[in-house]
């Protein structure tokens, strides 16, 4: 089956400035592909080039069986059968929310009074009922963000484009917001690219998430593949909170290696063939109470379905969660099991931190 988008080897740069350098991606149909990132990582310029804002200096893009990029000038934005939302919103400042979100299905043939009413049902979807006849200068940042979501939603394009949709939302709207978005583009069977710098949203959106630093591709797998096995640990940060503790190799087995931390020891899957200290992975729900690694809780947060606590050991600050308000102070002393752990690539343990 013919791919939803192909990517190979795209460069885009502005000067002598590269953003994006030899980004290769494939997305399937009605697949969605989460491209995680940092501001600044190249998620939006990737976005735009995809599109056809934005001239590639290197590669090439297919979108289905088209090739939308060469040296012919390749296709325009408007014949590409794309829906996007941008992450600045992109809306007209005369047309009323009702013609904004009316004006493609306008454009591609759907009578008037049809077009109006369908985009009314897709405000109505993302809360804007009411809000109809106002103006981008007459509503909040989140309801004209909410406008373009609609704009697009409103299309049944065969690929969508989400540059941080949910950004500028209020929590309590972000999640059926999202929830629409995947409704909708499960239903039509298009394929989408989900740009965010959220770790929760883009793992609990896509089939597969693709992280970018600088411009580069670092991984690309599933939720669980690189929420579980990062490949550094910057990569680990990013996805999700995840300590770091010094370790000991103790063996190779035919499941992968056993390792040791002070007189804990953990099996971990086979990652390489580590010597010397090990740089040890583990997420805060990978450890639970009562064991023989040994810390001080030096720091209690509260976040309302669960508990975070920061354990002092001899091996490095180790962070875990547990259910309910919290059952353990600042200065407790207690043991604990790690129950998983990840080995991830040594060379990226200098990475900067992700907040």
């Amino acid at each position: 089956m013919t791919p939803a988008v192909r990517i190979e080897d795209l460069s885009v740069g502005y000067g002598d400035t590269e953003v994006l350098r030899g980004v290769s991606l494939t997305v399937a149909q009605g697949e969605t592909l989460a491209l995680l990132g940092p501001s600044g990582s190249g998620k939006t310029t990737l976005l735009y080039t995809v599109a056809g804002f934005i001239e590639p200096t290197a590669g090439e893009i297919e979108i289905g069986d088209v090739r939308v990029t060469g040296a012919h000038g390749g296709v325009k934005p408007e014949d590409r059968d794309i829906g996007m939302v941008f992450q600045n919103y992109a809306l007209w400042p005369h047309m009323t929310a009702l013609d904004t979100v009316a004006y493609p299905l306008r454009r591609a043939g759907r009578p008037k009074a049809e077009a109006r009413e369908a985009g009314r049902e897709v405000l109505a979807l993302v809360g804007l009922a009411g809000l109809e006849e106002r103006k981008p200068a007459e509503m909040s940042g989140g309801q004209q963000q909410r406008v373009g979501l609609a704009r697009a939603l409103a299309r049944n394009a065969r690929l969508y484009l989400f540059d941080e949709p949910t950004a500028h939302l209020d929590s309590s709207v972000q999640r059926s917001v999202q929830e629409e978005i995947a409704r909708r583009r499960r239903d039509s069977g298009a394929a989408a690219i989900y740009a965010t710098h959220d770790s929760s949203e883009a793992l609990s959106l896509a089939d597969r998430v693709a992280i970018i630093r600088e411009g580069v591709i670092i991984q690309i797998g599933t939720p669980g593949e690189v929420y579980d096995r990062p490949v550094d640990v910057w990569a680990a940060r990013l996805t999700g909170p995840a300590s770091v503790l010094k370790a000991e190799l103790e063996a190779v087995t035919a499941d992968g290696l056993d390792v040791r931390v002070g007189e804990s020891r953990v099996s971990v899957p086979a990652s390489g063939s580590p010597t010397g200290p090990i740089d040890l992975l583990v997420r805060p729900e990978w450890v639970k109470p009562g064991g023989s690694l040994k810390g001080v809780i030096s720091e209690v947060w509260y976040r309302g379905p669960y508990t975070e606590y920061e354990i002092r050991t001899p091996h490095g600050m180790l962070t875990t969660s547990m259910p309910g308000w919290p059952v353990m102070s600042r200065g407790d002393e207690a043991g604990w099991t790690i129950e998983r752990a990840w080995i991830p690539d040594q060379a990226g343990q200098d990475a900067p931190k992700v907040s």
